[in-house]
């Protein structure tokens, strides 16, 4: 008897173990609070031995490419959304080259962010497009090659740039005392809005960082 009862136990055991671990209550399409715009400094991501040859020895040297368009909660974020994320077809990839070089990218953004927002394919990146184009590259970071910069410098060289957009709604990351990322909080309707969870993640305030020039 024990040793059917244990045999039984060690079966359900086993069956739970190779079921599907069930959708998180918070990772349904739709239900967030707003996004984050992540803009990366692509000369800083090229110096990474696996950095995506697409992106970075092509013909094109790029300096701000769209890392991603992420639907956030206040507190934390969902993530791939549906377990079989729909096709993007490749003249929807094709389309977001000048923002997104890679197609791993795209396809990577679409299966853990785009997923979360509700959209198809095409609907979501026709909004990365439009929230790429709510930012403007300050002058520092669009031509020529950067100096070295603080991330209090970089955040108000943005500010300047975008009227209404505040050191709270925006964070700098790094990578290995290099400029990493300017990462830029929107509302649903993509105005700008304050973030403090994700501007507490941002790089020290006054640490000097380097900021690789484009090739």
């Amino acid at each position: 008897m024990r040793i059917r009862l244990l045999a039984g136990l060690l079966g359900l055991l086993a069956a739970l173990a190779g079921a599907p671990e069930p959708a998180r209550a918070q990772d349904k399409p739709g239900a967030f609070d707003f996004y984050v715009l992540a803009l990366s400094w692509s000369p800083t991501y090229c110096l990474s031995p696996k950095a995506s040859p697409q992106q970075c020895k092509g013909a094109v040297s790029h300096r701000f490419v769209v890392h991603g368009l992420w639907p956030q909660h206040e507190t934390g974020y969902p993530d791939y959304c549906a377990r079989s994320a729909p096709y993007v077809p490749d003249a929807t990839i094709a389309a977001m080259a000048d923002l997104m070089p890679s197609k791993g990218l795209v396809l990577h953004e679409w299966r853990k962010h785009g997923t979360c927002t509700g959209l198809t394919p095409d609907g979501y990146f026709a909004l990365v497009r439009e929230a790429r184009g709510r930012v403007v590259i300050p002058p520092a970071l669009s031509a020529g090659t950067p100096q070295p910069m603080t991330s209090r410098q970089i955040e108000a060289a943005f500010a300047q740039a975008n009227p209404g957009l505040a050191p709270d709604m925006m964070a700098v990351t790094c990578e290995d005392g290099n400029f990493s990322e300017i990462r830029v909080c929107l509302g649903k309707d993509l105005a700008f809005r304050s973030c403090p969870e994700v501007d507490r993640r941002a790089c020290g305030a006054s640490r000097t960082l380097a900021i690789p020039a484009p090739r």
